[in-house]
C-alpha cells in the first residue's frame, strides 16, 4: 500500500465531508439557496469519486453496507484501524 495516496485520498474525504456536514447545517437554515443547495451536489458528486478511487486502491471505507467488498477476501480487515491512521 502506498502510504502517501492512501493518506491524500482519506484527507480529501475527509475535507469533502466536512464541507458536506457544515452545508447541511446552513441548508437547515437557508433551504432556499440555490447556490448552496449546487454547490452541496457537487461536493456529493466529488465525493462519491473520491471514495470510488480509495475503495478501487484500498478496499472498503465502511463495513455496514454502505461499500462492497468485491473480492473474496473480507477486504475490511486489510484497512488500518482508525487509532493507526
Amino acid at each position: 500500500m502506498d502510504q502517501s495516496d492512501f493518506d491524500k485520498l482519506l484527507k480529501q474525504l475527509q475535507e469533502i465531508q466536512f464541507a458536506l456536514v457544515e452545508l447541511n447545517l446552513y441548508l437547515d437554515n437557508h433551504p432556499d439557496d440555490a447556490a448552496a443547495i449546487n454547490q452541496f451536489n457537487q461536493l456529493v458528486k466529488q465525493r462519491r469519486e473520491v471514495a470510488r478511487k480509495f475503495e478501487c486502491r484500498f478496499g472498503p471505507l465502511f463495513n455496514f453496507g454502505l461499500s462492497k467488498s468485491p473480492r473474496c477476501h473480507w477486504q475490511w480487515v486489510d484497512q488500518p484501524w482508525p487509532w493507526q491512521v
